[in-house]
């Protein structure tokens, strides 16, 4: 199985990296191709949109037991209308849509991925509010991914759960179980 995980930036990749090794996807993470934004250089939702795109069609066309893996942040936009641009992205690409036989989970963050770090730390969380902190070290937030893993485990988020989060664990269980 080769895994491809495609994220806005440095926080999403350790993130993504974490939880896929966290639920025993992968035991290293040399198994995940990365394709990350560059810092500073343009917006990371449109590199993720793009990448999303070119992974899908590359995927269909190579016929082999892959896994992707797409990590972009809601911002204002949100869950179902950020999936809606990324449809929009493949019809505009001349790219069918991802389908529901397409081994593809996308993950949005509402705002952003803060928001569940400040969650999964014990925060309660208002996605409405953009304003939670950036981790002083992305990889600071590897025990809230841990949190998440064993929530995933037990098919069981702790209330009040953002519903981004939720929606995270409805494509994890229909896309990677």
């Amino acid at each position: 199985m080769q895994y491809v995980l495609v994220c806005e930036d440095q926080q999403h990749e350790v993130f993504g990296l974490r939880f896929l090794k966290r639920m025993g996807l992968v035991t290293d993470n040399h198994q995940v191709r990365v394709e990350r934004s560059l810092a500073g250089i343009g917006a990371g939702d449109q590199f993720a949109r793009d990448t999303y795109v070119t992974e899908l069609e590359a995927g269909r066309k190579i016929h082999i037991d892959r896994t992707l893996l797409v990590l972009v942040d809601g911002d204002n936009y949100g869950f179902q209308k950020r999936l809606r641009q990324m449809d929009e992205a493949c019809r505009q690409r001349g790219v069918e849509p991802r389908s529901s036989a397409d081994q593809v989970a996308i993950f949005v963050p509402t705002w952003n991925i803060e928001t569940w770090i400040a969650y999964l730390g014990g925060e309660g969380v208002d996605e409405g509010v953009k304003n939670y902190p950036k981790l002083a070290r992305t990889s600071d937030c590897q025990p809230c991914v841990n949190e998440l893993a064993e929530m995933c485990r037990r098919r069981e988020l702790r209330e009040p759960a953002p519903a981004s989060l939720l929606a995270a664990c409805r494509e994890y269980d229909n896309r990677f179980d």
